[in-house]
């Protein structure tokens, strides 16, 4: 029997905020008691003194890409650079450093550094012309590529915009080097395939960026090809296998949208195939339309121009409503959880009135869907997903006045639909579930920057002017949905919560954020992170499990 024993600090046991307690028990890799104060305290294996620290459950990711993420920081990562000028000097650097390399691979750039969010192959030609270019933008709806990426494809002035997205074109019509959604497919195919050596080591990176802010499970929301990347699917069941994998993770296996219904039989052999250990393929992700900064966020109302006036686009519903609502109750019945990308008002109400479909076929079937992002919800839409079982996976760290917000998104949807946008208080007065994740590599995975934003609304290094005030909810509310919230929505119920016979799957934090200003929740910062009582990350950078950089 090993135990260890937390003392010296709070506790926020996945619901409540606990200030006084005599400390937090583990025995054999689960939680055995929380000590009251002035309890005489057992005697324990190691006793880990908090210093006033903040003891939480790990954080659960809902939402991320943790291979896509960490293959991004192997290769030409520009995730942690805001300019034009800086990413066109990286990425000569990358380019510089690795003369071998047939393609130069990676991304991170943000929309908000060019003007109108469109970069050029010209431009991209300064840094890289000897060979094809491929870097997909922050949110991964949009790729910049080089004028031989394009030559390579055969794109022309004659080439046709693709159903589910478009190309930026010149004055003269002549594509000029972003590719929006679908639209990368036509240099992605192009890619070699990622080797397996290169995904092992692309999610061993991310597992343990994403241990060393504290995260200790997740869902990974593509299990399939995507945008240049390679199903990871046997990169995660061979882990799983060997034991690298230290997290617990649930798969969404990803949704051909150029298919329909005779895709399932096929889900659900891939289903049986990957699951292994701390690895279950069991959820479908569905992605139903795009972004408002490129336009293909799918809205009930035309996007507007610069002037305020309607347009003819209404974005991209990627999957024909009519096929949505039939394969929503047909992936229940074969037990699937489904997982759904949607950002416009229009695509909300498509996949919530899909998924009234599925709980109406499996009534009481505990699948927990639940539909991710949720950039712009009508009113009448808010009531919906209390009534229905439909869990909110909420990316807290788009809710406040950027760049893109400011300069790309408002301008398109006017005063009303901006109203609208990321309605967390809302949904949790209709009875919402309120799951949480971070989008990473879109945005950082680091909680504690969402954390700050759903409780502030405001940027959390540039402040600003609050978007939505009203929408803003309590730290323990945003903190819940980022532990015992998202535990739920992976069917981990012995995880999420500091209680008796829980997982001791744990975070450690320098401070305690409750106890502070508010505006001051971003600077929290993980101490270390243990998952089942083994120690996978630690700050302190004499310990083995201290996080090292591994960029490319």
């Amino acid at each position: 029997m090993v135990t260890t024993l937390f003392r010296n600090g709070p506790v926020f046991d996945g619901h409540r905020y606990l200030d006084a307690v005599g400390g937090v028990l583990v025995v054999d890799g689960r939680i055995d008691r929380i000590l009251a104060v002035g309890e005489e305290r057992p005697a324990a294996d190691q006793v880990i003194d908090q210093g006033g620290g903040l003891l939480t459950p790990g954080f659960v990711d809902a939402h991320v890409h943790a291979v896509q993420g960490g293959l991004e920081r192997i290769r030409c990562d520009l995730s942690h650079l805001e300019d034009r000028q800086a990413y066109l000097d990286a990425i000569r650097a990358y380019a510089d450093a690795h003369p071998d390399l047939p393609w130069i691979l990676g991304g991170g750039w943000a929309m908000a550094a060019f003007p109108g969010g469109a970069p050029t192959a010209a431009e991209l030609d300064t840094a890289v012309a000897d060979r094809p270019v491929f870097l997909p933008n922050r949110d991964h709806h949009g790729a910049w590529v080089n004028t031989a990426a394009m030559r390579l494809a055969g794109i022309t002035a004659d080439t046709l915009d693709p159903a589910d997205g478009r190309l930026e074109r010149d004055a003269d019509g002549v594509p000029n080097g972003t590719l929006h959604e679908g639209a990368m497919d036509l240099v992605s195919q192009l890619v070699p395939a990622t080797g397996a050596a290169e995904l092992e080591a692309a999610l061993a990176e991310g597992q343990r960026y994403l241990h060393s802010v504290g995260v200790t499970g997740w869902q990974d929301a593509i299990i399939g090809d995507y945008a240049g990347v390679d199903d990871a699917g046997e990169t995660y069941r061979a882990a799983a296998r060997s034991g690298a994998l230290t997290a617990d993770v649930v798969g969404a296996l990803w949704w051909d949208r150029d298919r329909g219904l005779e895709q399932i039989p096929e889900l659900v052999d891939k289903r049986a195939t990957l699951s292994h250990g701390r690895f279950r393929a069991t959820s479908i992700k569905v992605m139903q339309d795009g972004v408002p900064e490129n336009g293909t966020a799918s809205m009930a109302e035309p996007y507007l121009d610069r002037c305020g006036h309607a347009t003819h686009n209404r974005g991209h519903s990627f999957v024909d409503p009519a096929v949505l609502r039939e394969a929503a109750p047909a992936l229940a019945a074969e037990g699937f959880q489904i997982h759904i990308h949607a950002i416009g008002d229009a695509a909300v109400a498509e996949a919530l009135d899909a998924l009234a479909g599925a709980e109406a076929a499996c009534p009481g079937a505990d699948l927990r869907h639940h539909i991710a992002h949720l950039q712009f919800v009508r009113p009448a839409d808010r009531e919906r997903f209390g009534a229905l079982g439909v869990a909110a996976n909420v990316q807290s760290l788009w809710a406040c006045h950027d760049e893109e917000m400011t300069d790309l998104v408002i301008p398109q949807v006017g005063a009303e639909r901006a109203g609208w946008q990321y309605p967390w208080a809302a949904l949790v007065d209709s009875g919402a579930r309120l799951v949480a994740g971070s989008d990473w590599p879109v945005s950082t995975p680091d909680p504690w920057q969402a954390l700050h934003v759903a409780v502030n609304r405001t940027d959390p290094t540039y402040g600003g002017e609050p978007l939505n005030p009203e929408q803003a909810i309590d730290l323990a509310t945003a903190l819940s949905a980022y532990t015992a919230g998202s535990a739920w929505v992976n069917h981990r119920d012995d995880a999420g919560r500091i209680a008796p016979g829980y997982v001791a799957d744990l975070a450690l934090h320098d401070r305690d954020p409750f106890a502070a200003a508010t505006t001051e929740i971003a600077a929290t910062r993980v101490v270390a992170t243990w998952v089942g009582g083994t120690l996978v990350f630690s700050a302190d950078p004499t310990d083995p499990t201290h996080e090292g950089a591994t960029h490319g």
